[in-house]
């Protein structure tokens, strides 16, 4: 089961957000041989997804980075959305669903 990480999102500003991967036993989940994936809807059943840039950052301690620029953000509408986290191992194609959750996009004000 994933690991449940609520975000939020303030529209128009630049947002990244850090994820350490542990194993079981809280030793760092190494990932190479991994590719990462991130995707947020307004629901599980939305047809439409917006790509959140996923990378690893540092795969001998499992550090992803999920990531918009403003103009991104920009064109999401406020509101409450669900997102999940996967890893793909190369080699087998097995993908594990790490982390998942809920991300509140807070309206800007000031226009970009």
């Amino acid at each position: 089961m994933a690991t449940i990480a609520n975000l939020t999102i303030d529209q128009g500003a630049n947002f990244s957000a850090t994820i350490n991967l542990n194993n079981l036993d809280a030793t760092d989940f190494v990932l190479t041989g991994y590719s990462v994936k991130s995707q947020m809807a307004r629901s599980y059943a939305s047809a439409t997804k917006t790509d959140i840039t996923a990378a690893i950052n540092n795969a001998s301690t499992g550090e992803i980075v999920l990531s918009l620029t403003h103009t991104q953000t920009s064109a999401l509408t406020a509101g409450r959305y669900v997102y999940d986290v996967e890893i793909t191992q190369t080699s087998s194609g097995t993908k594990t669903r790490v982390i998942e959750g809920q991300i509140t996009v807070y309206p800007q004000v000031t226009s970009t």
